[in-house]
This record gives structure tokens, sequence and C-alpha cells, in this order.
């Protein structure tokens, strides 16, 4: 098994939509309720390359195996050194690190470029995520109950935080 992180490429954009879409169709990770079109997922990430926010790419021998970034927390010019982050992988190959390692990876960038506070919005019934969170340093400092509503039922959108040193 060889994962291989690295900056997100054109040619991702495909790859990223299945797992987006994937977690949109099948999943509360995302309150997104209709797909998203290769056209606006393309249009999202060079949007957040030219802004100068990282988009990573973990590659499994060779190919697409999750991805993970990072963005304007709100958009407030205060909010200057707040960015909310996504990590996602492949349903398929869930288990093998590759979430730590583009977690960890952003979370370096973050620092070299001098990001105060990462924020993780989470849905309340994804405890995994929570608790994959708090193993990195994540702290829960809030609870939005029935801040989304999909497949016919509320959902609690828990918010973690990571203040950098």
């Amino acid at each position: 098994m060889n994962i291989q992180l690295r900056n997100y490429k054109t040619e991702d954009t495909q790859a990223i939509l299945d797992i987006i879409n994937y977690n949109i169709l099948h999943s509360t990770a995302l309150y997104d309720y209709n797909i998203r079109s290769y056209a606006a997922q393309l249009e999202m990430l060079e949007d957040k390359v030219k802004k100068g926010f990282p988009v990573i790419i973990a590659e499994l021998d060779g190919a697409v195996a999750g991805f993970g970034m990072y963005g304007e927390f709100r958009f407030k010019e205060a909010y200057k050194f707040t960015v909310e982050h996504s990590v996602y992988v492949n349903n398929d190959i869930h288990g093998k690190g590759i979430g730590k390692l583009l977690l960890l990876e952003l979370i370096a960038i973050a620092k070299k470029q001098g990001i105060h506070t990462m924020i993780a919005v989470i849905d309340s019934e994804n405890q995994s995520s929570v608790d994959f969170h708090e193993k990195y340093g994540f702290e829960t400092v809030g609870l939005i109950k029935e801040s989304g509503w999909k497949f016919e039922r509320w959902l609690h959108s828990v918010f973690m935080q990571l203040i950098l040193k």
C-alpha cells in the first residue's frame, strides 16, 4: 500500500466529484440534496486554489483515494485567520490512514499560512468523524440543533475547533 499526498490538479476533479456525490446521496456528511455537476465542482476547486487555499489529494497506488481542503469559515474580514476544512476518503477504502494523512497535512499548511483556527462542522450522527477530530486535538465547541433537514429528519451540526499554535 503506497499512499502519497500531492496538490490538486484539474484532472482530479472527476474523482473528487465521485467521492462528493457518493456522500451527498448516501450520507449526512454533506447537507446537499442534489449531486453536483462537474462544472460546479471544478469551479469550487479552482476558486479555492485561486484564493491560495490548499486542495490536497491522497493517492493510493496511483489512484485518487481521498482529498482534503479548506476555505473561508465566514466571509467577514475579521474571520480571515479562521478556516473550515473538509476531508473525504473514497468509501471503499476507509481505515487505511488516508484521512489522518490529509488532516495532518492541512494542519501543517494552515500553520505555515498563519491560520489561527481550524473549524470542522460535522453531522452529529457521524460520531466516527467527531472521534477522529478529537484524536488530532479538535474540541467540540458547539452544537446547533436541527440545523439541517435531510433524509426526512432533522440533523444537528457539531462545531469542532483546533487552535493552532
